[in-house]
């Protein structure tokens, strides 16, 4: 009568221990998990070129593992550092302009404003109070909201630093997965089928479908969109290229687009007088933001059919739990949810 009330404790025990086994190794391994997360996501997505680039380089893993290990270092690193350098380069000159735009004064408006369509009128009234009342007013009334902005904008220039850490461990991490990429996986089919048997290892490629669709269909038609916009910017000649840039790819994941950030240098070009370049970059512009329509939907059909709202929830809660580098595991965590969670629904029930 005694036997199963003990083999009840020391089951309940085992759990114990384990459960607070995994808890404290998941502790140990929290300023990682971003990492190698991103990291997988990299390698799962990318797998199918370092077969091709090791095909090409005599069927070498060594040599297709520094091949992919360079070109992640110059996608990855060198954009992030060049923003970098560009912000802290033009520190003084940032400082200069905020503090000229409150002795800035707008010109009087130009006669085709109040001719345009349903928003003329509208218009027409904004420019001419803020040419009444200048800048300095409309910054005065602005300023509690803009203390709450630079101090967000501080905080995550702050977090560039730590960007860049985690950026150059993911692609250490991508590294080993690439020289051991079939150890991993196997090892990870292994505990998915010990697990749930055949139905885990199932699911294991679920998920890794749902990784190569988030891959192929939002980040690297984000990264298009924003090597675009950035060579446009870099023509017209607009400053912080390297910074407006990165802010597009940001916009482009989260599903917003690179075209808003586009629109603000072609008001200004328009503004200073440029209205040559300010033409060609609105026309740039919007081949930029039909690249969306065209490229995402032909490279998601070898992944997952994702959501839009689900993207945009990922990238968001993504940003929020983890920072900067939560706009690409969060989309991630959440397809592969959304797509096993789907894949279990529409199995058929045993009887059927």
């Amino acid at each position: 009568m005694n036997k199963p009330r003990q083999d009840l404790a020391r089951t309940a025990l085992a759990v114990l221990f384990l459960a607070a086994l995994v808890g404290l190794s998941l502790w140990i391994l929290i300023p990682f998990l971003g990492a190698v997360a991103w990291a997988t996501m990299v390698a799962v997505a990318t797998w199918p070129a370092l077969r091709a680039v090791q095909a090409r380089l005599w069927n070498r893993r060594a040599l297709a593992v520094a091949v992919m290990t360079f070109a992640l270092l110059v996608v990855l690193i060198v954009p992030v550092s060049w923003a970098i350098t560009t912000i802290v380069g033009h520190g003084e000159n940032i400082v200069s302009w905020a503090k000229a735009i409150a002795d800035f004064r707008v010109s009087s408006q130009p006669t085709w404003l109040a001719r345009l369509p349903l928003v003329g009128e509208l218009a027409a009234q904004a420019w001419q109070q803020i040419a009444v009342a200048g800048v300095g007013e409309l910054a005065t009334k602005a300023g509690p909201y803009a203390a709450v902005m630079t101090r967000w904008f501080i905080a995550q220039v702050g977090n560039l630093g730590l960007l860049f850490a985690q950026l150059l461990l993911t692609v250490i991490l991508a590294a080993v997965l690439y020289a051991r990429g079939e150890g991993a996986a196997e090892g990870v089919q292994r505990f998915a089928r010990r697990l749930a048997g055949e139905r885990g290892a199932h699911a294991v490629l679920l998920a890794a479908q749902a990784i190569r669709g988030v891959a192929l269909g939002v980040v690297v038609t984000a990264f298009a969109q924003a090597l675009l916009g950035g060579i446009g910017l870099v023509i017209v000649g607009v400053p912080f290229a390297a910074f407006l840039t990165a802010v597009m790819f940001v916009l482009a994941v989260a599903q917003i687009g690179a075209v808003p950030v586009l629109l603000i240098p072609v008001i200004w070009l328009y503004w200073t007088g440029s209205s040559g370049w300010g033409t060609f970059l609105l026309v740039w512009a919007i081949v930029v933001g039909g690249l969306d329509n065209v490229l995402r939907p032909i490279l998601i059909r070898s992944g997952a059919n994702l959501p839009l709202l689900l993207v945009f929830a990922g990238v968001v809660g993504g940003l929020i739990a983890f920072g900067l580098i939560g706009i690409f595991i969060g989309p991630i965590v959440l397809a592969v949810g959304y797509t096993l969670l789907k894949a279990w629904m529409d199995e058929a029930p045993p009887d059927a």
